[in-house]
């Protein structure tokens, strides 16, 4: 939806553009020699009638800035998002409407996505938007667990780093030749359901990086993950130029354990500010629509915290 938008975006922009343009620099010097050819006594209606642009002109210089203005902003600087689903809990809620920062990876031209600028590259703990691999014209968030070179170990709900032993700035890592433990402390349990279950909300330190996390202590886990060849099942090793995601949701997040990678092409920005933030809560049996907010969370506004 996000890639139609853009696309129509940008199509009605170059159409006011070249519509506004083509009148500025063509027909309206024509219609200026038009005016001057007229007789002096003519009266000055007439004539700012002979001057005047068509409709569709009119329109078109008038909507023109505006259009230039939204596409700058959305394709460079900022772009808003609605989280759908529960798969960054407790980041990120259904509900939260959020600012991704789109230079923070790159400046990118709209549509083609190609990088005109660097400014950067995701960090590990990052929240990211990005498009899903499987399927690009669709929009997910999830946090990056591994950047490239690291391998990755996901085991009985518990994180393993091995670090690249030159990450991707260049820098040299000696204390690379084994897997890290990413601590984790238990917070609560109960205070978050999802689908009848209760969840277990955890502190994690992602190697200096820390969020929260929830877990199913009551799912033993789903046999399907993505498999790597010459890597064990639950261990992946981070391309080059590739990225490893994770929903902080653990239990129930469809990321980079079960489809791959995410390219660094595929990187839309970082996600650093919740805008605001709707509830949809309301009883089975109620008249109101399930789509329409039932409340804002007031608290929630502000910048998107680790």
């Amino acid at each position: 939806m996000a890639s139609h938008f853009e696309l129509l975006l940008v199509l009605a922009t170059l159409f006011t553009g070249v519509v506004w343009a083509i009148d500025h620099f063509f027909y309206l010097p024509k219609r200026e020699v038009a005016v001057e050819a007229l007789p002096e006594q003519i009266e000055e209606k007439v004539k700012d009638a002979v001057r005047r642009e068509s409709v569709l002109v009119e329109n078109c210089r008038g909507i023109f800035p505006v259009l230039t203005f939204v596409l700058v902003l959305r394709s460079f600087l900022y772009e808003p998002f609605q989280i759908p689903s529960g798969s960054m809990m407790p980041t990120l809620l259904v509900g939260d409407f959020i600012l991704v920062e789109k230079y923070a990876y790159g400046v990118k031209l709209p549509i083609t996505r190609d990088k005109v600028i660097e400014t950067g590259k995701p960090q590990r703990g990052d929240s990211v938007v990005f498009k899903y691999p499987p399927q690009p014209n669709v929009d997910y968030i999830k946090r990056v667990i591994g950047l490239p070179g690291d391998t990755v170990l996901y085991r009985n709900k518990k994180l393993y780093i091995k670090p690249a032993c030159v990450d991707q700035n260049g820098v040299e890592n000696a204390d690379c030749k084994q897997f890290k433990p990413v601590d984790m402390d238990i917070v609560s349990q109960g205070d978050f359901i999802q689908d009848s279950y209760p969840l277990t909300e955890a502190h994690e330190n992602l190697m200096g990086i820390e969020h929260s996390i929830l877990f199913n202590p009551a799912f033993a886990g789903r046999p399907e993950y993505f498999n790597q060849t010459g890597k064990r099942q639950g261990e992946w090793l981070v391309p080059q130029g590739e990225y490893f995601v994770m929903g902080d949701n653990r239990d129930n997040s469809l990321d980079s354990r079960f489809w791959g990678f995410v390219p660094e092409q595929n990187m839309v920005g970082k996600a650093v500010f919740i805008w605001t933030s709707f509830e949809f809560e309301r009883p089975l049996d109620s008249w109101i629509p399930s789509w329409i907010p039932s409340g804002i969370r007031t608290e929630r506004i502000g910048k998107i915290g680790q």
